[in-house]
């Protein structure tokens, strides 16, 4: 069995503010090549402040746009979470694979709102 490569969110972002999607971006950049090679990795909050949907959308939602559910479950464990952090995260989830799974009309959706404005 593979053992699991554990990783320090404190460590990556350098602060206990976990709020930038720049962060995020480095959180996943880090963690998406293990799941890549098919070997677990563990990310560890312990020592985070503040934390919003905006890091963990890019950190760990986009990871359902690359690797199926069960890839992520099986291989992704995160450590160290505040219950209402749980629940945080559990939302983002649910959103990304929501919109994953049906990304165009999502899309879609968004410009028909704002047209070409993003």
């Amino acid at each position: 069995m593979n053992s699991e490569t554990r990783i320090s969110i404190l460590e990556i972002v350098g602060s206990p503010i976990c709020v930038s999607e720049e962060d995020g971006q480095a959180v996943h950049d880090k963690i998406a090549p293990f799941i890549q090679d098919h070997k677990p990795v563990v990310i560890s909050f312990a020592g985070v402040t503040d934390l919003i949907s905006a890091f963990l959308n890019v950190a760990i939602g986009q990871l359902y746009g690359e690797f199926n559910e069960e890839q992520i479950r099986e291989l992704l464990t995160v450590s160290d979470m505040e219950p209402d952090e749980l629940d945080l995260l559990k939302q983002v989830n649910d959103n990304a694979k929501a919109y994953f799974k049906n990304r165009q009309a999502y899309d879609q959706a968004w410009k028909d709102e704002v047209g070409d404005e993003e």
